[in-house]
């Protein structure tokens, strides 16, 4: 397959590569960037553990070409903390126990991250929807809400 030049924002940092033609956003951020955070779980944009933010929307890299990304701002969890303070998301979410396995939490992040940018003080039912489309096994959904929910209190207090 021929390769295809690309070129994008990621976490602030531009980046550019030749990917191959058809090659998903997920499989270049892993296997060419090195950036690790999206995980790859199903695979067929049904799971969200892909999750990662393009030009502001919350989009499934498992499911976005590479080379429809030329230009784009894209942004992952491996780029949320600031000279090593975590995000209020990521430290909400270890402080109220979000995360057993972890295979979840960076869709999980990053559906909550767009969330937030659009709504700082949402309700329980805004959270559960804004989730809708990530599946975890683990933690019954309630410690992952609870975070989310503390998170954007976090975020209030800073902000007053």
């Amino acid at each position: 397959m021929a390769k295809v030049p690309v070129q994008f924002t990621l976490n602030g940092e531009e980046k550019a590569d030749f990917v191959d033609g058809g090659a998903t956003l997920l499989k270049v951020l892993r296997e060419k960037v090195g950036d690790t955070s999206a995980k790859a779980g199903c695979q067929q944009g049904t799971c969200g553990s892909c999750s990662v933010i393009i030009d502001g929307e919350l989009r499934l890299s498992c499911l976005t070409l590479a080379e429809t990304c030329g230009g784009a701002e894209i942004h992952t969890t491996g780029g949320l903390a600031t000279d090593g303070v975590l995000h209020p998301l990521q430290r909400a979410f270890m402080d109220e126990f979000a995360a057993q396995c972890g295979f979840c939490t960076p869709g999980m992040i990053m559906a909550a991250k767009v969330l937030l940018d659009r709504n700082p003080n949402p309700s329980h039912e805004d959270v559960v929807e804004a989730l809708s489309g990530n599946v975890c096994r683990c933690t019954g959904y309630e410690p992952i809400i609870r975070a989310v929910l503390t998170a954007a209190r976090s975020n209030s207090q800073n902000a007053a």
